[in-house]
């Protein structure tokens, strides 16, 4: 009896230290993945027709909440001038759009029962005002990480049609990328083994008014870009070419991230073409790029500097310790997390499985 009362507390010792582990690994967890939840993971097939493709997507939402979410941006976000432009020309508007987005935005919009011109428009309005921050960074070993804050209006409807997108092709994921649900481009994504992108915007002054010439004149909206680099180019160096080159409807920051050293780049556009690049150069010292919604070269205002915030935390962190874990925690950083912080991705094009989205809330 001795004996087994001697094993029966070394069991018990046992049971209550595996416990502690436990909860210790599980507590571990949490605090690494941080505040928020993951997005809807949807598959998108490019071998589907255009107008097709994002039905199954569809299903898994309440139309009649769709439809509203879409008046709602549009009615806040567009001027009255544009819907007096826009959808007088609506029925035409399908030859100014390059394939796939016109046939994708066409299917979304006989789905949801929602006019050819509102679903343009829904586009134009998520163009217009993506506040962000995004870095990209090496680590000691070569390692480039790439990471980004997406801030919008509306957090209370995007962060419900939030959804991390697979776009599949011959059974293989193409590309990935985050994105809203009724928007066909990507201001977040990822080439596997290839390179990382994101987009923040960059204040052009009389937006609307420029952007409705540029596309009227076939120029890509800037996320239609991102999404095109990410079907087309196979390499760091040709997607950087692209972004930079391509005319675009609105003028914006580009950055990219790749799978070897030093590939990291943060390019500044005019809408027909670049006004600087400014690359990693951690042989200088200058492991990271921190890129908000202003010039790298001029100061930002005081009321939006989410960049000293986000470059002090990088600084702390150190490029020995910088990881997919710590550049989540960079993010998380106040003010660079704040109010209309949708959601954060930390991604590298060289370890795509660990492409991650949260969707965020300072509540």
């Amino acid at each position: 009896m001795g004996r087994a009362a001697a094993w029966g507390s070394r069991l018990r010792g046992l049971l209550l230290l595996l416990l502690v582990v436990v909860v210790v690994v599980l507590c571990g967890t949490a605090a690494a993945g941080g505040p928020g939840t993951a997005p809807l993971l949807c598959n998108v097939s490019l071998d589907s027709p255009a107008e097709e493709r994002w039905l199954p997507v569809l299903r898994h939402f309440e139309p009649a909440f769709l439809r509203a979410a879409v008046a709602r941006v549009i009615d806040e976000t567009v001027p009255k001038w544009v819907h007096e432009v826009i959808q007088p020309i609506a029925a035409e508007l399908e030859s100014f759009m390059p394939q796939p987005f016109a046939g994708e935005i066409l299917g979304l919009c006989k789905a949801l029962g929602i006019s050819l011109g509102d679903g343009v428009l829904l586009n134009f309005a998520y163009e217009s005002t993506a506040f962000c921050t995004s870095i990209v960074a090496q680590d000691e070993k070569g390692n480039i990480y790439h990471g980004r804050n997406l801030d919008y209006d509306f957090v209370d409807i995007l962060s419900k049609i939030t959804i991390d997108v697979q776009f599949i092709k011959g059974g293989q994921i193409a590309y990935q990328g985050t994105t809203f649900l009724g928007y066909v481009g990507l201001w977040t994504g990822q080439s596997p083994h290839k390179f990382t992108v994101s987009g923040d915007e960059r204040a052009g002054g009389s937006w609307w008014e420029n952007a409705i010439a540029a596309f009227l004149n076939r120029n890509y909206p800037v996320s239609w870009l991102v999404r095109d680099t990410l079907s087309r180019a196979e390499d760091f160096q040709s997607a950087v070419l692209r972004l930079a080159g391509i005319p675009i409807i609105a003028e914006v920051y580009y950055i990219v991230g790749g799978v070897s050293p030093k590939e990291g780049m943060v390019i500044t556009r005019n809408r027909r073409g670049p006004a600087d690049l400014w690359p990693l150069d951690p042989l200088s010292g200058a492991w990271f790029r921190v890129e908000t919604n202003y010039d790298h070269w001029t100061t930002p205002p005081p009321f939006d500097d989410r960049r000293t915030p986000a470059m002090k935390a990088l600084n702390a962190t150190g490029q020995q310790n910088i990881n997919f874990d710590t550049l989540f925690q960079v993010l998380s950083v106040k003010p660079v997390l704040n109010d209309n912080t949708v959601y954060t991705t930390v991604m590298s094009a060289a370890f795509p499985e660990k492409y991650q989205t949260w969707i965020r809330t300072m509540k």
